[in-house]
């Protein structure tokens, strides 16, 4: 940055005024000590306004209104480069994330940065996925300037903000916004751009919930009844909820639960599950085939043809997923 070697020569300016005015007053006032030439020049070019330490001569008055205009101009110079910079350091790091989000496919966007929004956000990095986080509050803004992540400040609800956020090459999307009437546009705006597109939206309202789906919504998540059944099933079957739980954190658990798709080039299609590797070499179990007419298929027995599209919900160990999913998605 240009800028940036103008604020570092501006710094060394000061030191160089600082270094000339405490030899200047040192040669100039023989009775004054080097720490008092250094103190002077420190309150002169700082006009600061405090006491001189001693009776200064004429020579020594017209040295002092030298180096207060070289001070001011050099604390000036350096001041005006060091916003520059500072300005110039934003205006590149917005650009930086724009070209990335620009580049960006197959990933997810999360509509508000609210406590359920930082949970979801969490998340995604932890399993390694690509997200963009759409928001408008500035507070929310500036966390987000602190997290690292991708974002878009904007409206989530705006065709051209949930463009910018790459809502014609995102896999799924999240409304997670502050209210229900947000998310319902939100989820209208996105499947209006991209019919394809999965979304999932959070309803506080139970009647929200129908409104969200003719929006066009997949799943809708409703936090006080999600978060109800799952204290049942902890009172009723905590090892249950603990296992499930381990599949989503590496650190609990070696092994993963995944869904994964078959993709139009895979060496799969066409194979039933006793002809492919995936028991007999990866060890991984196939729990369920979702086709792509949606049937679903619990436990599916070994004679089950893999065709293209089909969504296999399956247990392994996490390197043994890892290449599983490579023969689904080459």
């Amino acid at each position: 940055m240009p800028h940036l070697k103008k604020f570092w020569n501006g710094i060394l300016t000061i030191f160089l005024t600082v270094f000339f005015g405490t030899a200047g007053y040192f040669v100039i006032e023989p009775g004054m000590s080097l720490f008092d030439a250094f103190y002077m020049t420190i309150i002169t070019i700082s006009t600061t306004g405090f006491k001189e330490v001693t009776e200064l001569s004429d020579a020594g008055r017209f040295f002092t209104i030298i180096l207060i205009v070289m001070g001011v101009s050099a604390i000036g110079y350096t001041g005006g480069r060091a916003i520059q910079t500072l300005m110039e350091y934003n205006i590149i790091r917005k650009r930086r994330m724009t070209r990335r989000i620009e580049n960006m496919a197959e990933h997810y966007i999360v509509c508000g940065y609210g406590r359920m929004a930082k949970r979801i956000c969490g998340e995604l990095k932890e399993n390694r996925m690509n997200f963009v986080v759409i928001e408008n509050n500035p507070p929310e803004i500036e966390r987000l300037e602190t997290s690292g992540y991708l974002f878009i400040n904007g409206d989530a609800t705006r065709d051209e903000d949930l463009i910018k956020a790459g809502i014609m090459r995102a896999r799924g999307l999240v409304a997670a916004i502050g209210s229900d009437a947000e998310n319902v546009f939100a989820t209208l705006s996105a499947k209006g751009l991209n019919p394809d597109i999965f979304v999932v939206a959070r309803a506080l309202e139970d009647a929200t919930q129908s409104k969200l789906k003719k929006a066009g919504a997949d799943r809708v998540v409703m936090p006080y009844e999600l978060g109800g059944n799952r204290m049942v099933q902890l009172l009723l079957r905590p090892g249950v909820i603990d296992f499930i739980d381990g599949f989503g954190k590496a650190s609990s658990f070696d092994i993963g639960l995944e869904e994964i798709t078959v993709s139009p080039k895979s060496s799969l299609i066409g194979k039933s599950l006793a002809e492919s590797p995936i028991r007999s070499e990866l060890n991984v179990i196939v729990v369920a085939i979702k086709s792509k007419d949606g049937h679903f298929v619990y436990n599916p027995k070994s004679s089950a043809v893999i065709r293209e599209s089909d969504k296999l919900i399956v247990i392994g160990e996490e390197v043994n997923l890892h290449k599983f999913n490579e023969l689904c998605q080459p």
